[in-house]
């Protein structure tokens, strides 16, 4: 069923073209909301399916990426010694077929990569991981509601110097793909790319249905969820992402800034099993779904670009 790929052909053919400026690439339905990876993978796909003439070979591709992913994803659970009896029920989810094999969603992508760090993090491959996460996050920036929980793997499981460095390895990863728009428009880039202001629609809420639209798409309560949603991620930070450590989070602050001996790192970082590395990770991108509705970070996987193309229409 087509609803986005039209579109994303129609923008990847500007870039192949030679469009540079992020604010002027555009389709039929809306202008480019996603961040530059998006444009090289969906460009592949554009050589490899005759201009996005060829479904059935998209659909073929895509097929391929469900089940490569589905392995993944079955893999991290293995490492977390999930009973058997979970494995069948991540073959049952429908809306996973339909966002896969029918609507050709860039969210396939980005999931792929999520779990590519997840397992990479899992077997402490930090550079595998850090580059697949970093790459996830600019085919989607929704990827980014995993950044806390991350951040929290990578100062337990590492030396201060070491988390820092893959840190800047998840910016150079950004920098580099965002290069070739950054000489033409950097502004207009980091706007469509990574603009946090998105306003999620009340129409496709499902969590809020209960909540008249007016106080739905009030900045008042758009504020007490942001608030909330703060609180809640202070708590699984505290509780949760900090167990391996065992300390506060006013005690870990300060020992960023008073690194621990060798063997005291050495015990923490034992710690970060894999069923941690993949708990915290899902955790902070469920958590912020659940309370999201003011941008697209947290939301539905299309909110913003519906609101974009009302008003691209309206215009």
């Amino acid at each position: 069923t087509e609803i986005d790929w039209e579109t994303y052909m129609q923008q990847v053919k500007l870039y192949l073209d030679g469009e540079r400026d992020y604010t002027l690439i555009k389709g039929s339905t809306g202008p480019l909301v996603y961040p530059a990876a998006h444009v090289y993978i969906y460009s592949l796909l554009y050589n490899f399916t005759a201009g996005g003439k060829n479904i059935l070979l998209a659909q073929t591709i895509f097929s391929w990426l469900y089940l490569g992913t589905l392995t993944l994803v079955m893999a991290c659970y293995r490492m977390t010694k999930a009973p058997p009896y979970l494995f069948p029920l991540l073959i049952l989810s429908k809306r996973l077929h339909s966002i896969f094999l029918l609507r050709l969603f860039n969210d396939c992508f980005a999931a792929a990569f999520l779990f590519v760090a997840i397992y990479a993090f899992q077997h402490r491959i930090w550079t595998v991981g850090s580059v697949a996460f970093s790459f996830g996050v600019g085919t989607k920036m929704s990827l980014l509601l995993a950044s806390p929980a991350v951040g929290t793997i990578l100062l337990q499981a590492l030396p201060l110097k070491r988390a820092l460095n893959a840190v800047f390895l998840m910016a150079q990863v950004q920098i580099t793909i965002a290069w070739p728009f950054i000489p033409i428009n950097p502004y207009g880039y980091l706007l469509r790319a990574f603009e946090f202001s998105r306003q999620f629609l009340y129409q496709w809420t499902v969590n809020w249905k209960f909540v008249n639209e007016q106080i739905f798409l009030s900045r008042e309560f758009a504020l007490v969820l942001a608030l909330w949603n703060v609180a809640l991620l202070m708590l699984f930070i505290t509780s949760r992402w900090l167990r391996p450590s065992r300390l506060s989070l006013t005690g870990f602050i300060r020992a960023l800034a008073r690194p621990p001996s060798p063997s005291i790192q050495q015990r923490i970082s034992l710690q970060v099993d894999p069923s941690f590395v993949m708990t915290s990770m899902l955790s902070s991108m469920v958590h912020a779904i659940w309370w999201g509705t003011s941008n697209d970070l947290i939301g539905d996987s299309s909110s913003f670009e519906k609101s974009d193309k009302e008003n691209y229409h309206a215009d």
